[in-house]
């Protein structure tokens, strides 16, 4: 085999070109090729070259801080994105709401699968994850500003069936992370969270004639790399830089942590209960529609609060938890190690994990409750001024067995609280939830109804089912009341169940629910 080509990163900046299409590694703060993206950005500002990129990525990157996407941020820098999530580049969504870029927002998971359509050299990607949703060229297929126009989404009819193609395109570069590279350019991941994409965007780039550049946290001797932990073979690269300490921290500021990567396990001591709060009613609630062995996706929010009450009430080993990065079982992570999970049991690439999603392996989805209509849409992706976009979101909640949102009856200055088994409101919050219609369709009750899928929206004071007629409550706190805490504070009369319930007292008692024995 040949040497790898070893550069630095400045070397490698000069490689991209005006208007080439560049696909960027990583997941949130994960796995960030930093050293590559950086010398790009500071190349751009030095020179104003290159310019006219379309950018290219899957999960969103960096902290909301000038890392990841947002070396990317500068106006002339980039003319296109596709992205499945831009919460973490804010200086990119900004230039996407000013519309200064076309900017589309597409499935995490479709985009994951993509790269493997593009290396394949396939037409696109069919599939029927987005349809009725925002990235249905019926609603705008992705498109998130007017100077947006092509379009990327087709709907097509294959055997009967109604879907959607995402059409393929060539990467021209693709910029990664791994751990160790040998001297032919061999590169394992093994000191990553995952193994996410990265073969999948190597051969796509690869097999598009584009330029594969690695960035590596060091060079080791030719031929003693572990063959099973290589997971771009060095007949896919074209380069390799070596990233400095602080570049190669396994997530942005953090140092290597083995207990995310299966190198070893660490204990995990007693998790100790939450506040009886509105978020840990709300949390004791979704627990209760956990079957037995579930396995599950817990959302970011009051979702991941129903992993303390299963805790709590010592049901933990009731479930398995998954995260879409790829990592099953284990205790999923936060903050800047968002996506990682210590002491998994298995550790997925990005977009195989996304085929177990995809295929309903999930048996309830737990997520976030925000903006949501009478016929049950649900909108977290777009929010007037602030561009979040879907990420998993659309790929989890339109194929698990079962959809649970969770999350606050109205935001901004809420204050609930338990008294003797009744829940108070202390102080309303002044944005309401639901809403007349939604800013954005990322979860479809149109869908979710045609298929036939159990979707319930659970809160503080009030539990809603979706039905074939709409959005129906069917149970209310006690202590509320049903007309001045509940139906006036929705901007739409919701259907009312006949049988009408209280939620179950236990929930606003602060002592254990007992859900061991239920």
């Amino acid at each position: 085999m040949r040497k790898a080509n070893v550069i630095t990163a400045k070397e490698a900046a000069l490689l991209v070109k005006d208007g080439d299409t560049i696909s960027t590694g990583g997941f949130v703060s994960c796995a960030c090729p930093e050293g590559l993206s950086k010398a790009l950005e500071k190349r751009f500002l030095e020179t104003g070259h290159p310019r006219d990129l379309t950018l290219f990525f899957a999960a969103g990157q960096g902290h909301r801080d000038g890392t990841g996407g947002d070396h990317y941020g500068h106006e002339g820098m980039v003319k296109r994105v596709i992205g499945g999530h831009w919460d973490r580049a804010p200086r990119l969504g900004d230039l996407a709401l000013a519309g200064k870029i076309e900017a589309y927002n597409l499935p995490q998971g479709v985009i994951s699968h993509m790269y493997r359509d593009i290396a394949a050299h396939n037409l696109g990607t069919f599939t029927t994850v987005g349809l009725y949703t925002f990235a249905d060229p019926r609603n705008g297929g992705g498109k998130l500003n007017d100077v947006t126009t092509e379009d990327l989404v087709k709907v097509v009819n294959v055997e009967g069936e109604e879907l959607l193609l995402y059409k393929a395109f060539p990467i021209d570069v693709v910029f990664l992370r791994a751990s160790y590279a040998d001297e032919y350019g061999n590169c394992t991941v093994h000191r990553e969270i995952g193994p996410l994409d990265v073969t999948a965007m190597a051969q796509a780039c690869k097999n598009s004639g584009g330029r594969v550049i690695v960035q590596v946290e060091k060079i080791v001797q030719g031929g003693t790399l572990d063959p099973k932990l290589v997971a771009i073979p060095g007949i896919y690269v074209d380069s390799i830089v070596v990233g400095t300490a602080e570049e190669s921290d396994q997530c942005l500021g953090m140092p290597y942590d083995g207990a995310l990567t299966g190198e070893y396990r660490i204990p995990v001591d007693a998790i100790p209960p939450i506040p009886l709060d509105a978020k840990k009613v709300i949390a004791r609630r979704a627990a209760m529609e956990l079957p037995r062995d579930a396995v599950v996706n817990l959302g970011t929010g009051v979702p991941e609060k129903i992993a303390n009450v299963c805790a709590e009430e010592g049901i933990s080993d009731y479930m398995t938890l998954t995260v879409e990065a790829g990592s099953v079982a284990g205790v999923p992570m936060g903050g800047t190690q968002f996506g990682a999970a210590a002491n998994a049991m298995c550790i997925m690439p990005h977009n195989v994990q996304f085929d177990f999603y995809q295929g309903g392996g999930l048996d309830i989805a737990f997520l976030g409750l925000a903006e949501t209509a009478p016929n049950g849409d649900l909108n977290v992706s777009k929010f007037g001024t602030r561009l979040a976009g879907a990420g998993g979101f659309i790929d989890i909640t339109q194929n698990a067995k079962k959809v649970c949102y969770c999350g606050t009856f109205t935001a901004k200055g809420l204050e609930a609280l338990c008294e003797n088994g009744r829940l108070v409101i202390a102080r309303e919050g002044s944005k309401k939830k639901f809403v007349q219609s939604v800013e954005h369709i990322t979860f479809s009750g149109r869908y979710a109804v045609k298929v036939g899928q159990p979707v319930l929206y659970i809160t503080e004071r009030a539990v809603f089912e979706l039905r074939p007629e709409g959005v129906t409550l069917t149970e209310i706190a006690p202590g509320v009341d049903l007309q001045t805490q509940v139906l006036d504070q929705m901007d739409f009369m919701p259907k009312i169940a006949m049988d009408l319930k209280l939620m179950d007292s236990r929930i606003f008692q602060d002592e254990p629910m007992g859900l061991a024995q239920r």
